[in-house]
């Protein structure tokens, strides 16, 4: 009997898109959920096809590309991994001008829009995008927050039935990952992007040194960023730029870089339960970790970005969307502790409203300024039209 699937965060908003585009996309990184979300989406379309470019069979079927997506006119034709034909691009934007209608394609990939390119080139104007996460807290029934800081949110490592088969796939998914699906986009050493990969685990959340790395790895600065843009770009590393704001203090300018999935950097970090992340110095910046990652999944087209001055007063993420600001602060702790530097950020950054996540049994006020907020609860700091001072956000449903 097939088990029953996990409903994802944007279910609604991409079934509903397909209703308004000829064309859309579905990204996010290899092992998200992003075939079975469009196995799901794909019930509702029952003459639907489906293309894995990596199978063999399926790209025999488009050696004449037009002729078979022609035949095929009146079906919703889903494309996994479509970054491996990006000829096909020009081809579904001329189909797509010639038919004149909606809820045609739903297209998957493991990259970015940006390494995409090709597509918002040649579907500009017929295309709609989603990303895709590991999943988010919010989607688990029961959900048990240490279990999803140390496996992290690939479906094969939350859903393992033991921890060990979990830690077995992270490391296989790192491996694989490194020796075949990277090498697909660009040149690189994959030993030294392991390397790199590794050492930004156990510098997870802090402001990226591209002279220090370079020199600890023997490669240029340049060299450092394009491989750390390579692995933003297929989502397995989330760059968070500085606030930029008109403000008399003197900012940090360098991004913070974090691992894009909290079972991931474990992996990196050779942690192997919930105890030894507990223990482990990193513990702090994997529960921030786990806070971006529910933020991206939960407002892709939020602003994110942290604020921090010279003198070491911060804010973890300043999240901006439809003209509101949410400053966050990010507490690994049952009883966070809130220091002077966080209401001075505060005062700083004049946000709408702001919060601490952290691993608390239900949330609370702290003053008229501040509320302290669990991961569920993230869902609803943008559900309200206004934030009265102290205002709790509606917990996730």
């Amino acid at each position: 009997m097939m088990k029953e699937l996990i409903k994802r965060h944007i279910y609604g908003e991409l079934r509903e898109s397909l209703e308004c585009n000829p064309v859309v996309a579905l990204i996010g990184p290899r092992q998200c959920g992003k075939s079975t979300l469009a196995k799901m989406i794909r019930a509702e379309f029952p003459a639907s096809l489906y293309l894995d470019l990596e199978n063999p069979f399926d790209l025999e079927k488009l050696a004449h590309p037009e002729f078979f997506l022609s035949r095929n006119r009146d079906r919703l034709v889903c494309i996994d991994e479509v970054q491996r034909r990006p000829e096909l691009f020009p081809l579904l934007r001329s189909l797509c001008d010639e038919w004149g209608d909606n809820g045609h394609f739903l297209i998957l990939g493991s990259a970015s829009r940006e390494l995409l390119r090709q597509s918002s080139e040649s579907l500009a104007g017929r295309i709609a995008y989603f990303r895709l996460t590991p999943f988010l807290f919010c989607e688990l029934a029961d959900a048990d927050w240490t279990r999803c800081l140390w496996r992290g949110g690939f479906p094969r490592a939350y859903l393992a039935r033991s921890d060990k088969a979990a830690q077995n796939w992270l490391e296989s998914f790192v491996t694989t990952f490194l020796e075949r699906d990277l090498s697909f986009w660009r040149e690189f050493v994959p030993e030294t992007m392991r390397r790199l990969w590794r050492m930004l685990a156990h510098e997870n959340g802090q402001t990226v040194n591209f002279s220090r790395l370079a020199s600890s790895l023997g490669v240029s600065d340049m060299t450092v960023r394009r491989y750390i843009d390579l692995l933003k770009e297929t989502f397995m590393v989330d760059v968070v730029p500085p606030y930029e704001a008109n403000l008399k203090k003197r900012l940090v300018k360098s991004p913070k870089v974090y691992i894009a999935d909290t079972g991931v950097a474990c992996a990196l970090l050779g942690i192997s339960s919930f105890d030894e992340a507990y223990n482990h110095p990193a513990f702090g910046s994997l529960w921030e970790q786990m806070v971006l990652g529910n933020i991206r999944g939960l407002f892709p087209n939020a602003d994110v970005s942290f604020y921090r001055t010279a003198d070491g007063t911060e804010m973890d993420f300043v999240v901006s969307m439809r003209g509101k600001t949410v400053a966050i602060e990010c507490k690994a702790g049952s009883a966070p502790s809130i220091g002077k530097g966080t209401y001075n950020a505060i005062d700083a950054i004049q946000p709408d409203c702001a919060y601490v996540v952290a691993p608390v049994e239900e949330p609370y006020p702290l003053n008229e300024k501040l509320s302290v907020v669990r991961l569920e609860d993230l869902d609803g700091i943008y559900k309200k039209s206004d934030f009265p001072a102290g205002d709790l956000p509606a917990p996730c449903v």
